[in-house]
Formats: C-alpha cells, structure tokens, sequence
C-alpha cells in the first residue's frame, strides 16, 4: 500500500489526500514533521519537505504534490484532474500554480510561519503586522476567486478539476488558522461549501492539530 508521508497542515499535502481520495487510491497517512530532519526523511527527500509518496513493495517513491498528482493522473483514469482541450488544461495548470506558488507564497506560507511553526516549533508570538498583511492579501485572492466564479461554474472553467482541489486544499489551511474573511466572497464561499462537502475533504476536516483549534465554523459546510 501507498505510504503518504504527510504533514497535516501543509497545503501541498492536503492537495494529495484530497486528489487520492478523488480517485479511490488507498494509501496509509505518516505523520512528518518536516523541521525534525528526520534521516530517514531526509534520505526519502533530501528537500526535507512533504508530501513524499512511498510503495516499498514496487520501489516506488514520488515526491512534490504535482508530479504525485501527475503520476495518479497519468495511472488512474478515475476523476480526472486535467482534461478537456490543450488550452483547457493548460488553464487548469496555471490555477493549481497560482495557488501553489503565488496564494502560497503570499498568504498561506506566512500564515503559517506566523500562527502555527513559531507557536509549535518556537513558542513565540506571532507578528501581528505579517498576520494582517497576509489577510489582506488574501482578501485580494478572494475577490479573483470570486471573480472567475462569476464566469464560470468551476474555477478553471466548466468542469471540476485539480484547481478547484488545489485552491481548496490552500484555502482549508488558513481557514483552520482562523484567518479567512468571508464576508462579501459569497461566490467562493459557496463554491468552497461544495468542495467541503465531498467525500475527499471528511478526513481533513476532521482532524485537529495539537494546541490549535480552528473556529467553529472550519469543519461545517454550511457556515
């Protein structure tokens, strides 16, 4: 079986369970804690970052969110990610980037930094000015979420795909960090009701990290 060497708040992770259980891929969750630099980890993936993808039986070891979602792509033909024309897919793409790189970088990672590794990792308080530069941004990438989401039914266009997975998997993130605005995103909020609501998104939204309570709202899909 699939070993998912995963970190439970790491939207990258969150991307892979979201798109194995999409596709019914059995597969067990590890627990990494990347900053530990376990050996053992570290010789799977000297980046020393999850998600890593492990089949010992078939030697396999797949590592980074995108090329494990290529690999189930390109393997499982269940609920496919990337599909429709070349520009469709092409369009697919740059969404799942747009998340994976500039929503990332701009909003989740400092997040992150700021109300989770410096809370578990360095006992500090978090800086509130990085907490509110990030929300703020993050208003911005909603008003883009909510903007394409007035033109189309999915983010990427008429039917669902890996962006919709990707964006969701971000946006669960920092949404146990209590650190979306919804209000006046009605169109994202409503789209991401229906993300919450399948099958896929249950374990995630079920699980509590240790001395971080997300707000009452993080695993109902009517909030």
């Amino acid at each position: 079986m699939w070993q998912l060497f995963q970190f439970p708040l790491c939207p990258f992770s969150r991307k892979v369970r979201l798109v194995l259980g999409e596709k019914g891929v059995a597969h067990e969750l590890k627990r990494e804690n990347p900053w530990e630099r376990r050996d053992e980890f570290v010789d799977m993936n000297p980046a020393v970052e999850t998600p890593v993808l492990v089949e010992d039986e078939q030697g396999i070891t797949l590592i980074g969110s995108q090329p494990i979602v290529e690999y189930f792509e390109e393997t499982v033909d269940k609920a496919p990610m990337l599909h429709g024309n070349a520009a469709a897919r092409a369009e697919q793409r740059r969404l799942a980037e747009w998340f994976d790189q500039k929503f990332y970088r701009e909003v989740v990672g400092p997040l992150m930094h700021e109300r989770m590794m410096k809370r578990l990792v360095g006992r500090q308080s978090p800086d509130t000015n990085v907490l509110r530069h990030a929300m703020r941004v993050a208003n911005g990438h909603l008003d883009y979420c909510d903007y394409l989401l007035d033109h189309r039914r999915w983010l990427a266009g008429s039917s669902l795909s890996l962006a919709d997975f990707t964006a969701a998997a971000h946006l669960s993130v920092i949404d146990y960090l209590g650190a979306l605005d919804w209000r006046g995103h009605e169109q994202t909020k409503n789209w991401y009701a229906v993300m919450k609501s399948r099958p896929c998104f249950r374990p995630l939204l079920g699980e509590r990290m240790d001395v971080i309570v997300p707000p009452q709202h993080y695993d109902k899909v009517d909030f």
